[in-house]
């Protein structure tokens, strides 16, 4: 359970307030949200993402040089609001245009979508790349939500920004990224929101609830816990059997921790899953163990393929290259400068009251 808050309506707009103070090198609180600190030699496209709070280092934790300009941030496990997000993709745009990226729920649809199209309104040119790389949720991907396959989207995108790429360019790559990703994800007891006497679900003592989402969604299966090598053989086996039509044999593995499982069990598993894939036939590239995209207390991991080109091509030095933010960083991002604008009150961006709970239409590892 979470424990550390002051008052539970208040925790999403302290949060962002500690967040802006700690991480300034980074970033700097909006209305809304938080954009980045620093500024580019020249404009680029801006990379604008979001969600619910409850899920860092998603999303305000990936802004910064490399990766994301701005990230709408809604109250706990809801979406942001449409001036919620408006807000952050103003303060982020840098007069080339805007990508928005998000994980596929229902608020989260409606809010960013109203907001798109206040941006284009006002001659923004602003586009969508929504993630949908859950395999459990749907069989249509269209309908899949998004879980911790958001970082694969965002870093690709993020990257093609930083390398001064048009819109219509960033666009493209983020949604070859989103089609070249699968995630699967087990939860063995649920998390408890600040100030719940309880937790939004429970699973039995010695079983484990397999495919269920991040704010507690159901699964699709409840089996006995296994071993971490047997764990590792159920999120493989599921993610091998959903293989993106025409994926080459190149793959980055990103295990997840959703929460309260230690990294050191995390890498027992992941021990098991490099030795799974390489069986497979799979060659694997830059491996990610940690975790990415939480759910508090959720007891719990996800393990997302993102499968690259055939030979190194564009979405492996989009993924390698360099990025410098609060939770993930790679390489040396050169550059990019310090602004002199002042934080700004974050309780501007109240919560919102949309919820994302249904989909729609480091500290890291390394």
């Amino acid at each position: 359970m979470t424990r550390l808050f002051n008052d539970p309506d208040d925790f999403a707009a302290e949060m962002t307030t500690g967040l802006a103070a700690a991480s300034a090198r980074w970033l700097r609180a909006v209305p809304g949200g938080v954009v980045r600190s620093t500024e580019a030699d020249g404009p680029t496209v801006s990379l604008v993402v979001g969600g619910g709070s409850g899920h860092y280092p998603a999303f305000a934790g990936l802004v910064g040089p490399g990766l994301a300009h701005g990230a709408a941030m809604g109250n706990l496990f809801a979406s942001p609001s449409t001036q919620q997000i408006h807000s952050v993709a103003a303060a982020a745009d840098r007069g080339r245009g805007v990508l928005m990226s998000y994980g596929n729920y229902a608020g989260d649809v409606l809010n960013f979508d109203a907001a798109q199209a206040r941006l284009r309104d006002a001659g923004v040119d602003c586009r969508t790349v929504v993630v949908t790389d859950d395999v459990s949720r749907a069989a249509d991907p269209a309908l899949r939500r998004g879980i911790a396959g958001d970082l694969c989207v965002f870093k690709v995108a993020g990257a093609a920004c930083e390398a001064g790429h048009d819109l219509d360019g960033v666009e493209r790559v983020a949604r070859l990224a989103n089609e070249r990703t699968r995630s699967l994800g087990v939860a063995f007891d649920g998390c408890a929101l600040p100030g719940a006497g309880s937790p939004l679900f429970t699973v039995p003592d010695g079983r484990m609830a397999v495919g269920l989402g991040i704010h507690g969604e159901p699964g699709i299966d409840e089996t006995d816990v296994p071993t971490a090598a047997g764990l590792a053989e159920l999120l493989v086996r599921g993610l091998l059997a959903e293989r993106p039509a025409g994926a080459g044999d190149r793959v980055v593995p990103i295990l997840n921790g959703l929460g309260s499982v230690k990294y050191e069990e995390l890498y027992v598993v992941y021990g098991a899953v490099h030795r799974l894939l390489g069986e497979a036939g799979l060659t694997v590239v830059d491996p990610e163990v940690g975790e990415f995209c939480t759910s508090f207390d959720m007891a719990g991991a996800s393990l997302t393929l993102l499968w690259l080109d055939d030979a190194p091509g564009e979405l492996e030095r989009l993924w390698t290259a360099p990025c410098d933010t609060p939770a993930f960083r790679r390489g040396a991002v050169a550059g990019h400068h310090g602004t002199t604008a002042a934080p700004q009150d974050t309780a501007a961006g109240a919560p919102a009251a949309v919820l994302e709970g249904s989909p729609g239409s480091r500290a890291c590892g390394a």
